[in-house]
């Protein structure tokens, strides 16, 4: 819409200011985003050339706006449509408009609550199989683990049992390599010649390409199987779109499976991470949680109504994810001139919410920086929910959202009922990635 009156931003950070905290950002802009907030208020921009802003935000207005309010007028930003589809293909994650529709319209019933609890006697196999035999009584570095444990709960709820040992550890490694080269392109855009004529885009192109041809296999095989599945590949492929009433093309559900692999195992492991450091430095935490998981299978024996009680740990995970948002950050651009939070903006705006920053805003939280599970039960979590973003919010929430969730509980009780955990330190280091990744988190298990 066109406005009489001139555009107007948010306070500006210098371009001169910019430029010289660059390499501190890129190594991890949190630090520099929490001053310049200190100093701007809960919005700032940067201009860029003669007519182009940037905005970031830990407001929730602007949050809710973007997300919701007006999501319509808010796509996805180039650092996610072209950076990410150039490797991930083109799923959920990375398109916009009325294919992300379509695509998100087709695969949501997947994700329905029922045919969530179909998979959680699958997840619950492989949490314990692969936590049976954690060694105790010595310091572990806790983000490798869990990692291993996130990545194969999705690989197996995703292949059930179909997929080899070889290649789903060849998918993993190929997800990590790739991700690890994506943050480098989008941080360093001044380096893209260089990446170029080193190889280093073919190189990790051909990569991607491997990682089609692995899946598409896996679809072929499953596509002349007579067996019967019970899996998240099943569930995909027995989707059909409302208006044809045909399934997903080969091509198109093996980008929507990529896209679950990266956002269905990182930002699990980082959660889980981050909520089992925080109970080893908590023993009080702890062992409520220990209690609630006592006190309801003692109650039932089937694991849904378990998941469904587990009030207090979900309780503990949201504070966790509060603290440390595993999708830490987003970022929208507007399609057409927009009043944000009263400042008129141009079309094409770069505007970026820290989850972050918003989920430790003084503003919306007492105590911000404290781990305080109690804020979200009872009538505290009817507060604490308005200003949580641990799946984003709005049409383009997480769809993996309640799976997640559970896989998460299924993980916290088992570890909790087998293992005392011990933190080793207080402080909680992280890589700023496409996710907030745990570095150097250490623990000790010592059976109970």
């Amino acid at each position: 819409m066109p406005f009489k009156t001139k555009y107007n931003y948010p306070p500006k950070l210098s371009i001169l200011r910019f430029f010289l905290d660059a390499e501190g950002v890129r190594r991890n802009p949190i630090p520099y985003h929490e001053k310049y907030f200190r100093k701007f208020g809960d919005s700032f921009s940067i201009k860029i050339g003669s007519s182009r802003h940037i905005i970031l935000s830990r407001d929730n207005e602007v949050a809710q706006y973007i997300l919701q309010k007006n999501q319509k007028n808010y796509h996805k930003s180039k650092f996610q449509s072209f950076y990410l589809s150039k490797y991930l293909g083109k799923g959920l994650l990375t398109v916009d408009g009325d294919f992300w529709l379509k695509q998100r319209r087709l695969i949501q019933p997947a994700f329905h609550k029922q045919k969530m609890n179909q998979l959680v006697e699958n997840m619950k196999a492989t949490i314990i199989s692969e936590l049976d035999q954690i060694k105790t009584d010595e310091e572990m570095n806790l983000f490798p683990v869990m990692s291993e444990l996130a990545f194969n709960v999705v690989a197996k709820s995703l292949f059930e049992f179909s997929i080899s040992d070889e290649k789903l550890n060849r998918i993993k490694f190929i997800i990590e390599e790739v991700q690890n080269f994506l943050i480098k392109e989008i941080r360093l855009p001044h380096k893209a010649w260089w990446f170029s004529i080193s190889g280093q885009v073919k190189k990790h192109l051909q990569l991607a390409e491997e990682n089609n041809n692995i899946i598409r296999e896996i679809i072929e095989v499953r596509n002349a199987s007579k067996e019967e599945f019970n899996d998240l590949l099943n569930m995909l492929l027995e989707t059909r779109y409302e208006d044809t009433g045909e399934g997903m093309s080969v091509e198109q559900l093996i980008d929507e499976i990529k896209i679950l692999f990266i956002a269905g195992h990182e930002t699990t492991a980082n959660a889980l991470t981050f909520t089992l450091y925080l109970l080893g430095n908590n023993p009080e935490v702890q062992q409520q949680v220990l209690e609630e998981i006592l006190m309801i299978e003692s109650e039932t024996d089937n694991v849904v109504e378990q998941l469904q009680k587990m009030t207090y740990t979900n309780a503990v995970l949201n504070e966790s994810m509060r603290l440390y948002p595993p999708a830490w950050i987003t970022d929208r651009q507007n399609v057409e001139d927009d009043t944000l939070a009263g400042f008129n903006i141009k079309e094409g705006t770069l505007i970026g919410v820290s989850f972050y920053e918003l989920h430790r805003n003084p503003k919306y939280w007492n105590n911000p920086h404290m781990f305080i599970p109690e804020r979200f039960l009872g009538e505290q979590k009817k507060h604490s929910m308005q200003y949580f973003y641990p799946f984003g919010a709005g049409p383009r929430m997480c769809i993996g959202a309640g799976f997640a969730i559970y896989e998460m509980c299924l993980a916290v009780s088992y570890i909790i009922k087998k293992y005392k955990i011990t933190s080793v330190g207080t402080d909680v280091n992280f890589n700023t990635l496409i996710t907030l990744k745990p570095v150097g988190v250490k623990v000790v298990f010592s059976e109970r």
